[in-house]
């Protein structure tokens, strides 16, 4: 559950600064914003999340 919310901010900020830096624009970001929400809700969700969750557990190992 951390991951996900810190992803969820981590990617909120990032639309923040392109919104308000004129790299996207509000309806583009709305359209994106209802794709993940819409994608959230099918099949390939639990495929997604196994693989952020690989992804992350990949940068957790790695040791500097």
């Amino acid at each position: 559950m951390a991951i996900s919310l810190s992803v969820v901010l981590l990617l909120a900020i990032i639309l923040i600064v392109l919104i308000r830096g004129g790299s996207l624009k509000g309806g583009p970001a709305i359209v994106a914003i209802l794709f993940g929400f819409f994608l959230a809700s099918t099949g390939i969700a639990p495929s997604i999340n196994r693989f952020l969750n690989s992804i992350a557990e990949t940068i957790n190992s790695i040791s500097f």
